[in-house]
């Protein structure tokens, strides 16, 4: 049974508790049953099936989606014997994990699920274990974990509307959504929210605290610092009042011995034009840490000055060790869209190997004041491309190579820079793109080898700053041929058009700052067929890491799933499923005293046009 005191959730060595299966997110499970000298055995044990009976035989056209699957971020959660997961058909299931039988399922009855993951809190003598989930329409809702039925005395029968104080009108349809699990430290449940990137006013990205029991708002901490409060100067002329953005839309980590909670903070709106929030901005692209009882600022650490490229914070901030000159420092590993990689001591923010403030270059747009300098970290190296010349152009096959330079010559050549280049009033190649070098998917780590591992991009974005139509606000905005979010790609072939590798695996040792391995990540068949080998491909989805020594992770376009060697990088089991999972997978000891590895495959994503709807599980033979 599960111990009922826990400050966090409380990790069995057989369960997967959180997204990242602990409350540092580390996506690290224990577990050994599955190695590098067996994984090679390990077969699909069972699979569920997500769409609902009545919409397989139902017409396309019928409301809902009819025949049409809808893709799922979810990442299963085990515990204490049970599965739960969210599923895009508006509903919670709960499946024996050793079987995939369903146990108990909750049916929305408006609106639908988003989450990446679920929230799961142990319970006590006053309220039973209860799973926590976030939906479209901005609901927090909290289940009875064994039934599956609303925790009446949470918020309305089980419903807390987390619009109320965030927009003018909590009743009002509206991006207010939330698409991330929560984070869980004693009796407290502490969300984020998703937003508009645009306008500038809007939605509030305060982050708020509440009673797991009741659904009371305990503390409430204003993401954008309001007059007399600290960073309120970095606004300047009050710029920050009313704004949107600045908010945790990705994952956060609880410190429970030191009682803190680690927030990743996006970017401030609007996304490409600051010239109406002159400043840095805090607490803009900025991993706060707060005491996680009251809600007041531990440390801070800004990773973006003054963003105008949409480089968020969003990934899970990682509880790691650093053994260094003899000693233990307890650190925390940050990585965002930039593909720069912090590592600070999580008792005060200073990091370990080191920040350089480096000149960057600056924009030419009126009005605007982007920062003369950003934080650039001595250790890692950059973990993804930072700039692009004609001579980068890929050469992959001739076609390409054509498509590639016609898009480079557009309004008459596009310019280009290193990280942090502004979009400019002419057409700009920026790396990264706004998918990022690493998104919301993040890092999982190996405590054993002190390893880090990261799966990443190399994409870029494509366009300029020009004038909105008159009355529009911000008065200048991102734009291209090509719509708002371009990408410097081949769009039907979701090609890169600079020269591989397009997606790589690393392994960063925690213990020096260095790499310790890197590899292509991903293939493209058609290329493959060509002679083009070692490309990588794009990805979208994260990675675990176990006691077996391995590192499990789908998430690339060629729809494989594989298990590496977390010593080597070397691929040691790799299969091809129905379509692409751009997930992160989960593992479990199942009561049958078995080790499974489950991931949700219903494709989707930015790079993939195929479906499903199912929810695999792996295991070792039966002997």
């Amino acid at each position: 049974m599960v111990t009922l005191s826990c400050a966090v959730p409380c990790v069995a060595q057989s369960d997967w508790v959180t997204y990242g299966h602990d409350a540092g997110q580390t996506k690290y499970s224990p577990l050994d049953q599955i190695n590098t000298a067996n994984v090679d055995q390990l077969k699909q044990a069972w699979v569920y099936h997500l769409r609902p009976v009545d919409q397989e035989s139902a017409p396309a056209s019928t409301a809902g989606g009819g025949r049409r699957m809808l893709t799922s971020p979810a990442t299963p959660l085990v515990v204490d014997g049970m599965m739960y997961l969210a599923t895009p058909y508006s509903s919670v299931i709960a499946l024996k994990p050793e079987t995939g039988e369903l146990i108990w399922t909750y049916k929305l009855a408006q609106s639908r699920f988003l989450g990446r993951s679920a929230t799961y809190w142990a319970g006590d003598q006053t309220t039973p274990a209860s799973i926590f989930f976030g939906t479209a329409d901005g609901r927090l809702i909290s289940l009875n974990a064994k039934t599956g039925q609303p925790t009446a005395q949470f918020g309305e029968n089980g419903f807390l509307n987390l619009k109320a104080g965030m927009t003018d009108d909590p009743n009002k349809d509206g991006r207010y959504s939330m698409t991330s699990a929560a984070s869980i430290y004693k009796n407290l449940i502490i969300t984020g929210a998703d937003l508009p990137e645009s306008p500038a006013k809007g939605p509030s990205g305060d982050i708020r605290a509440w009673d797991v029991h009741t659904g009371k708002l305990v503390w409430r901490f204003h993401s954008i610092p309001q007059q007399g409060e600290f960073g309120h100067d970095t606004w300047a002329d009050d710029s920050g009042a009313g704004r949107s953005g600045t908010n945790v839309w990705g994952f956060s980590s609880v410190d429970a011995e030191r009682g803190l909670v680690f927030l990743p903070f996006g970017s401030p709106t609007s996304d490409f034009y600051g010239g109406d929030r002159v400043g840095n901005g805090l607490f803009g692209n900025t991993l706060v840490v707060l005491h996680a009882d009251t809600g007041k600022l531990a440390w801070y650490f800004q990773a973006v000055h003054h963003d105008i490229d949409d480089y968020d914070l969003e990934s899970a901030p990682v509880m790691i060790d650093v053994r260094r000159h003899g000693k233990e420092i307890p650190a925390v590993a940050l990585v965002s869209k930039t593909g720069l990689m912090f590592i600070l001591d999580r008792r005060n923010g200073k990091p370990i190997y080191g920040v350089e403030e480096r000149p960057v270059p600056q924009s030419t747009i009126p009005g605007e004041h982007s920062s003369p300098t950003q934080p650039f970290p001595v250790k890692p190296v950059p973990l993804g491309r930072s700039g692009f010349t004609p001579a980068d152009l890929s050469t992959v096959t001739p076609e390409h190579h054509a498509l590639c330079e016609a898009m480079l010559g557009t309004e008459g050549g596009m310019q280009s820079g290193p990280l942090f280049t502004p979009y400019g009033p002419k057409l700009t190649i920026v790396f990264p793109g706004t998918v990022g070098v690493v998104n919301w998917h993040g890092m999982s780590y190996n405590p054993k080898l002190g390893y880090l591992f990261v799966n990443t991009n190399e994409l870029a974005g494509v366009g300029k700053v020009a004038l909105t139509k008159p009355g529009i606000e911000p008065p200048y905005d991102r734009t291209s041929p090509w719509g708002l979010y371009a990408l410097f790609w081949d769009r039907e072939k979701f090609w890169p058009c600079q020269q591989p590798p397009w997606g790589q695996l690393w392994a960063i040792n925690v213990n020096t700052g260095d790499v310790a391995w890197k590899e292509p990540f991903g293939t493209i068949p058609e290329l493959d067929a060509k002679g083009v080998h070692k490309t990588g491909s794009l990805n979208y989805g994260g990675s675990i890491s176990t006691g077996g020594g391995l590192v499990f992770i789908a998430a690339s376009i060629d729809q494989h799933f594989r298990a590496y060697a977390a010593a080597t990088g070397k691929i040691l089991w790799d299969i091809k499923m129905e379509t692409g999972a751009y997930v992160t997978p989960s593992t479990f000891m199942g009561k049958d005293g078995k080790q499974y590895v489950v991931i949700v495959d219903t494709g989707g994503s930015f790079f993939d046009r195929t479906n499903g709807d199912s929810v695999l599980a792996f295991a070792l033979p039966s002997k």
